[in-house]
């Protein structure tokens, strides 16, 4: 008997940071870019409870959340749909938009569940290099062709760190054909206090082909209840809900997320966390000639180009001494890893760690 075809799907799989190398030993995971201070008290508050329904079905259409989410970022209700993660609408996206040899535009260095949801709907997807590590307008308006369908952009960029401007934006949107979706997703915008950044959904609110996408895996801390949603044109919105499962939020996500979102008191004390620690860390990899983005993430991608140490050669060192971090050869980028900003503990041991490897170089 013989398993019965199947459609060959040309992609690497998603390969996540790695959480533990030996079993039986603790390891501080600096490598996925999660909340450094965990979840607020009224998550905890919510977790802990022991009537949590949990044997009835969500609501379908995640209202309360919606509601939440619309009151507190001052957006419209009917343009927001929630998903298991923003993972989930970057894939619905795909599906609404993609056939087969259309083509998607993502910067040289993204996210890869971009290419990987686009090359399931076989598309090509087509990278246009970087300056410096910075996603590159004038590169990407070079490769936007009749069959071009979607642009995506995270901003600030993960992994590298960087951000286009509020006016770069724009320019590119302006210069790009109207019948292009460009996808801005805002996973990092609360860490980013530049003056001249605005996030995706501050500057296109109003715009019928501009797609947003915002998580509460990273500031708020819900990573593990996978809760996302994305924000766009109600005619888009409505489509989605067509290809949307019926109960892809879960009752607890939702609950969570909906307390989450009000916190703002646990979100200034993230960001002032993030820029304190990012700084700190920065200036000691500095001291060893290793370069790093500016603080506008939770995260630093550290580049040995002139380092004494080879970047594989510094994470065996960390991983010797239970640190975690992110190999950045999966994104292409050379001699480089990407490491997420910790609690205080975490961050402390991490530097203590670093001066000692240093002192025998």
């Amino acid at each position: 008997m013989s398993v019965p075809k199947f459609k060959n799907i040309k992609i690497d799989a998603y390969k996540p940071g790695r959480s533990g190398i030996k079993k039986n030993t603790k390891y501080i995971k600096l490598s996925a870019n999660e909340s450094s201070l965990g979840i607020s008290k009224g998550i905890k508050q919510i977790l802990t409870n022991k009537n949590l329904i949990t044997n009835k079905y969500p609501d379908s259409k995640t209202e309360k959340l919606r509601a939440e989410i619309s009151k507190n970022v001052k957006c419209d209700f009917n343009k927001i749909i929630c998903g298991a993660g923003s993972d989930e609408i970057i894939q619905m996206i795909c599906q609404l938009y993609l056939n087969k040899n259309d083509e998607v535009i993502l910067p040289e260095y993204s996210f890869l569940m971009y290419r990987i949801y686009s090359k399931i709907m076989e598309a090509k997807v087509l990278f246009s290099k970087e300056k410096k590590f910075k996603v590159s307008t004038e590169n990407i308006l070079k490769l936007v062709t009749k069959k071009t369908k979607i642009v995506f952009i995270a901003n600030p960029n993960n992994p590298t760190g960087t951000y286009l401007n509020k006016y770069e934006l724009i320019t590119l949107r302006k210069k790009l054909n109207k019948r292009i979706l460009l996808v801005i997703d805002d996973a990092y915008h609360e860490y980013n206090l530049k003056k001249d950044y605005v996030s995706g959904l501050d500057l296109f609110k109003k715009e019928k082909n501009v797609f947003i996408l915002r998580t509460f895996s990273k500031i708020y801390g819900l990573a593990s209840l996978r809760i996302g949603w994305g924000y766009g044109d109600k005619k888009i919105i409505n489509a989605l809900y067509k290809i949307k499962p019926p109960f892809n939020v879960n009752y607890v996500a939702e609950l969570c997320a909906t307390k989450a979102i009000s916190d703002k008191a646990f979100i200034k004390k993230s960001v002032k966390h993030n820029l304190y620690w990012g700084n700190k860390i920065k200036k000691v990899f500095e001291n060893y000639g290793i370069s790093s983005n500016d603080i506008t993430c939770n995260f630093l991608l550290l580049n040995f180009k002139n380092c004494k140490l080879s970047s594989k050669l510094f994470m065996k060192k960390l991983i010797m001494n239970r640190i975690i971090t992110r190999d950045m050869s999966e994104y292409k980028i050379k001699n480089c890893i990407r490491l997420s900003i910790g609690n205080s503990a975490e961050n402390k041991y991490l530097l203590k760690v670093v001066k000692k490897i240093f002192k025998n170089v």
